[in-house]
């Protein structure tokens, strides 16, 4: 059988994607991104009434799971290629933040870190692998600056989103050859649920409403603000579309910048004030 297949794009009329953590955030408008372009799209999440509102907007099909749950992972990607028939993307979006320095971050949360950041995805992959080598097909990971860049007091989340971008990057080697791409988003601070709720956290300990925090968190990023989950998700859409058929093994930060600060130039901001002694 000639390969023609390896000569032309893949063509995302009649392919299916699946999204973890689709119920809220960059998976929801991923979501939006991939039923606009054409795709049929499986979100999955522990909460129905999350994965039901996003499927009543988006179109997408709503499958509860727990991607740290093995039986359900496999049942998940299964129930996905015996109702569609194929399986040509994969979106790692799913993720959880338990802060604290490496001194006092508990090992159970360390652990849960690790199981639902890093293990899970590493278990769909080995079961939605034999499907993207047949259709040729594309794996997103969704991670994070905090992959390329420590933030301060979250040890298990800055090491398991580099453990994510790291075991993309092997996918993308080790599956190439059988024409499976495999790249990396880095976002930024991003409006979500979750980035909702550590601004507010952030505004209460400053008396600062959460568009108040968000500036402030976002204040020296070069465009100045966080963003929009249906930003991420466009540069997701296109990683997984033909349009991007030569991208493989990428980390993209998608970050207004944030990854290119030096932070050793940030005093010299005018817009820079200590506003505690440090010393």
């Amino acid at each position: 059988m000639s390969d023609n297949r390896a000569s032309r794009p893949r063509d995302t009329g009649g392919a299916v994607a699946l999204v973890t953590g689709g119920g809220s955030g960059i998976g929801a408008a991923t979501a939006q991104a991939l039923t606009a372009a054409g795709w049929t799209v499986v979100i999955c999440g522990r909460r129905a009434h999350a994965l039901e509102r996003v499927a009543e907007i988006s179109g997408a099909h709503p499958m509860i799971a727990d991607t740290t749950d093995a039986d359900a992972v496999r049942t998940l990607v299964d129930d996905t290629v015996d109702r569609f028939g194929r399986l040509d993307g994969v979106v790692l979006n799913a993720g959880i933040v338990r802060p604290g320095p490496v001194a006092e971050l508990s090992e159970s949360d360390w652990s849960a870190m690790v199981e639902t950041n890093l293990t899970a995805p590493y278990r769909l992959l080995r079961l939605a692998l034999p499907h993207l080598i047949e259709s040729r097909g594309a794996v997103v990971g969704v991670s994070s600056v905090s992959a390329l860049r420590a933030s301060g007091g979250s040890c298990g989340y800055n090491a398991t989103k580099a453990g994510l971008t790291m075991l993309l990057q092997s996918v993308a080697i080790d599956y190439g050859p059988q024409g499976v791409r495999a790249n990396v988003v880095c976002p930024g601070w991003t409006r979500t649920e979750m980035a909702d709720e550590e601004m507010a956290e952030l505004g209460g300990e400053r008396g600062l409403d959460t568009e108040q925090a968000y500036s402030l968190a976002s204040a020296f990023v070069p465009l100045t603000r966080p963003a929009r989950s249906a930003e991420v998700a466009a540069t997701v859409a296109w990683l997984l579309s033909p349009a991007a058929s030569y991208v493989n093994a990428a980390v993209l930060p998608v970050d207004g910048g944030h990854s290119a600060v030096d932070v050793g130039t940030v005093a010299f901001d005018p817009r820079f004030s200590l506003t505690a002694d440090r010393t």
